[in-house]
């Protein structure tokens, strides 16, 4: 397989797993909006806990990009990920905000 193969298949699958991490966060904000904390609420926040022990390790970084850089000298946010470029490199920004704001939402519904 080519570069352009291997790099085409890392994109795929990161973006697969980006899209599998969008539904769990929607989730989440469901969950805390509607008071509705279920045990999908708690691992939702463990697979969240997980993919930021991952990050750290990687230095802020998602393995499949460090992988991806193998394959590719783009500077370009998503050269690894079928993404738009604003939404790349914001992505950490963004997703991070949102899953600070379901925090504190949940801890507001456990103290009431």
């Amino acid at each position: 397989m080519t570069n352009e193969g291997k790099l085409r298949m890392i994109k795929i699958a990161h973006s697969v797993i980006w899209v599998f991490f969008n539904v769990v966060i929607f989730y989440m904000l469901y969950a805390a909006l509607a008071n509705k904390i279920d045990k999908w609420l708690w691992i939702g926040y463990g697979l969240i806990f997980l993919e930021g022990l991952v990050l750290l390790v990687f230095r802020l970084y998602c393995p499949l990009t460090v992988w991806a850089r193998k394959y590719s000298d783009s500077t370009k946010e998503n050269f690894d990920i079928y993404l738009p470029r604003w939404l790349a490199k914001y992505n950490k920004l963004i997703y991070t905000t949102i899953v600070g704001i379901i925090s504190v939402i949940v801890i507001i519904r456990l103290l009431q």
